[in-house]
């Protein structure tokens, strides 16, 4: 599951209360206002509403006693006279309730934007590596439960914990005057009933815990094997990756068993101790009846608070399940949000100004394992001491073995890694202390497998260049030579792409990456074999646009085939994380060195 290669911080229930506090605190009034409704509601229509109908029948019983010398005509203005008085709490009760659900309602929308904003903000801040050991799936579905896990919290507390609290404080206060025997004997119930309640919840929780672990490393694999239904279809997998879900969906559903066990445990034991207390209290309210201590109204009294009562407690054991798995829920998320950034702008930073586009490069040294935060990698020295200085316009290709360190100085480049050892700067300024943004917005990239969004083509070339009018993304566009199949589709320029741009060849996409890349115009050019997804023909037409792109500018390219990279100015061969051979093409093919054999291999048609 995604926890065992990222290392999360060590996150409480106290951490989940922080973060949620943190932004409801900025709804003080809301708060306080959702906070009195509730509690009003609950005090009108459970707490006072009985002590009427007491007297009520407490009047009617005396007109049924001859002895009392009141009949019924004598005592009906008064039963009337409760009754406008009970019908009058009613509709304070409802306005309170009312002013409640609106705010609530305001509360509830208002915090749960804010968090999710937040939650996403925080997340697509973290680094490469985050994403590259992360299952995006896993990641959604941690974003959306964190937001839910606030909604049922909230829930919980306004529409039942200070109900059930304001319910207990009245009656208690309104059974202490009329016998004190039955508040200790509801006082000495509750503190049995939440002592076993909470007992059992905390018990429960770890549980809770790890089944919101499981489902999440469920829906990650199910996420994973569905973005690879075509793989799994090519290769005639479906069985074993039904197998491989099976066995995820197993450890899913034993989580589960054992969180639902636990809970009919609790919910059994609070069922016996309902049946006790009711037995309880009405074998003393009995005994107190015969003995003329008390009257028939206060039997109705009783019975209202003691069947009210249960009916809120018969529920406590599905609040506290209810908030303990919210709180597992939203664990995953803060766990998130209290890992820090392993790459991030350091105090004071400044944006970058690329007036020349010099790149140099001095004694690079970089590690995978501990340096990009995860925890089930193998320590691996990718580049070693590595230097190299790019003049400001100068065309560079970097080629070498798989796993020779090229890709991984491009990303150190781009700071998508931070080094270890060394320094790189751009235009003598050391991209440590500029702003991520300034130095990614100086560096245009085009990845070997360009990723689009599930968007229209217009907004993904737009990308590059969010102010860009229509004319400028048609003329990149035709830079790019992606003018001519996007006019031939039916909805053109507006047509969506599909999720990761599937709904284009490889080829497309990558013309539509180089018209982004046009667009952006930045004075830093990155290209990661940009060609090699390309038929002849499109190459050579790219080509030709890469030339003009590339004009004035500073250029890196990662080279895969060899006879893309003639025109370089200069071609660094690296080979484990080592520059080993510079030149150009005649002098390092003259050299008879690495460069020489990879391009004998490929000359003669082997391709690399």
């Amino acid at each position: 599951m995604s926890s065992q290669y990222q290392k999360y911080p060590k996150v409480n229930i106290p951490d989940v209360l922080r973060e949620f506090l943190r932004i409801t605190k900025r709804y003080k009034w809301t708060l306080f206002i959702a906070t009195s409704g509730t509690i009003i509601s609950t005090l009108a229509g459970p707490i006072i509403v009985p002590v009427y109908y007491k007297n009520f029948f407490d009047l009617l019983t005396k007109s049924a006693d001859t002895t009392s010398g009141l009949s019924a005509s004598t005592i009906a203005p008064q039963l009337i006279h409760l009754i406008v008085i009970i019908f009058v709490i009613h509709i304070i009760g409802w306005i309170a309730f009312r002013a409640f659900v609106f705010t609530c309602t305001y509360l509830q929308v208002g915090i749960m934007t804010e968090l999710r904003q937040i939650a996403y903000d925080y997340t697509i801040g973290h680094s490469y590596s985050f994403f590259s050991n992360s299952f995006s799936g896993s990641l959604v579905q941690r974003i959306n439960r964190y937001m839910r896990a606030f909604e049922r919290v909230t829930d919980r507390f306004f529409y039942e914990i200070i109900p059930i609290l304001t319910r207990v404080v009245g009656i208690c206060i309104v059974l202490w005057y009329t016998n004190p025997v039955f508040t200790f004997a509801i006082i000495i119930w509750m503190i049995v009933f939440f002592a076993i309640s909470f007992t059992f919840s905390r018990l429960k929780l770890p549980y809770d815990i790890k089944a919101a672990e499981v489902e999440s490393h469920a829906t990650g694999v199910l996420a994973d094997s569905l973005s690879n239904h075509t793989t799994i279809q090519l290769f005639n997998r479906q069985s074993h990756e039904s197998s491989l879900f099976g066995g995820v969906n197993k450890v899913h559903t034993k989580a589960m068993y054992k969180k639902w066990s636990i809970s009919n445990v609790i919910d059994g034991i609070q069922a016996f101790m309902n049946i006790a207390i009711e037995f309880v209290i009405f074998y003393i309210a009995v005994k107190y009846w015969g003995a003329g201590v008390i009257t028939v109204g206060t039997f109705v009294l009783i019975q209202i608070y003691i069947f009210g009562l249960m009916d809120s407690f018969w529920g406590w054991s599905r609040i506290l399940r209810d908030m303990y798995e919210s709180f597992a829920d939203a664990k995953e998320m803060v766990e998130i949000m209290k890992l820090s950034h392993s790459v991030k702008d350091s105090a004071g930073a400044k944006s970058l100004a690329v007036p020349r586009g010099e790149i140099d490069l001095k004694d690079v040294e970089f590690t995978f394992g501990e340096a990009v935060g995860v925890d089930s990698v193998k320590n691996n020295s990718v580049l070693d001491h590595v230097s190299l200085k790019i003049a400001a316009g100068e065309r560079v290709a970097l080629i070498g073995p798989s796993g020779a360190g090229k890709s991984t100085l491009v990303r150190l480049l781009l700071r998508l890694y931070d080094i270890q050892g060394g320094s790189i700067k751009i235009d003598s300024q050391d991209i440590k202390n500029v702003t991520q943004g300034s130095l990614r917005e100086n560096i245009s990239f085009v990845p070997q497998d360009p990723i689009l969004f599930h968007r229209s083509l217009k907004e993904n070339i737009k990308y590059g260049k969010l102010s860009a009018t229509d004319e400028e993304v048609v003329e990149a566009a035709k830079l790019a030579h992606c003018h001519e199949f996007i006019s031939a589709l039916p909805h053109g320029y507006d047509t969506f792409v599909g999720e990761r741009g599937i709904k284009l060849s490889g080829g497309e996409r990558q013309r539509v990456a180089i018209a982004r890349a046009i667009l952006k115009n930045a004075p830093i050019l990155v290209l990661d074999e940009a060609t090699s997804s390309l038929d002849s023909h499109s190459e050579l037409l790219i080509q030709d646009a890469l030339d003009v792109l590339m004009k004035g500018k500073t250029v890196v390219v990662i080279a895969h085939r060899l006879s893309t990279i003639r025109k370089m100015n200069r071609i660094v061969v690296l080979d484990h994380g080592k520059i080993i051979e510079e030149g150009t093409h005649d002098e390092l093919n003259a050299r008879g060195g690495l460069y020489a054999k990879l391009w004998s291999l490929q000359s003669h048609g082997f391709i690399k």
